[in-house]
């Protein structure tokens, strides 16, 4: 089981709300929020443990929890997980349910990934392959940088540890 949680303004634009305990996974909850670049609507996903950001076209946004574990899988594909990980951590990524935003840190860490996004895509030159260079560089920037060293998360790397300790073995 995972527990998708959209901001307020994506509520609407998702399946209703069934309330639910923490995800199953290795990487915890997923949290979505809308943003608009270029003006052209994406969807920003962040894993809750790991911060791993995922981007995608706002498109069918009411499908989404059907799509939940193919975008996470492909994402981790590209990030070079071993494909047994991938498989473990999709296996139980079903059903999906959606509840509210309970992580305000989460939430923090959104709008930074938000603030950030229009600065990787030039105005008018970007396509969806973009996108796909946007999250490596998102997922290489350290979060929670201001406190102690051994608490900072770098998000490609989080999320390979994550996996790691979950599903090897």
């Amino acid at each position: 089981m995972v527990t998708l949680r959209p901001t307020r303004k994506l509520q609407s634009a998702l399946p209703p709300m069934t309330a639910a305990a923490h995800s199953d996974t290795a990487l915890g909850d997923w949290y979505v929020n809308r943003l608009v670049v270029d003006q052209r609507p994406l969807l920003l996903l962040v894993s809750s443990t790991s911060l791993l950001p995922i981007l995608l076209p706002a498109r069918d946004v009411r499908t989404l929890p059907n799509r939940l574990a193919d975008v996470v899988a492909e994402r981790l594909a590209r990030l070079g997980i071993a494909s047994s990980l991938i498989r473990a951590e999709t296996s139980v990524m079903s059903p999906v349910h959606i509840d509210v935003t309970i992580d305000r840190s989460v939430l923090g860490i959104m709008v930074d990934f938000a603030k950030a996004v229009p600065y990787f895509l030039e105005v008018g030159a970007w396509d969806e392959a973009s996108l796909l260079m946007v999250e490596d560089r998102l997922s290489e920037r350290p979060c929670h940088a201001g406190k102690a060293s051994d608490r900072v998360i770098l998000p490609y790397r989080k999320t390979s540890e994550l996996l790691a300790q979950k599903w090897a073995g």
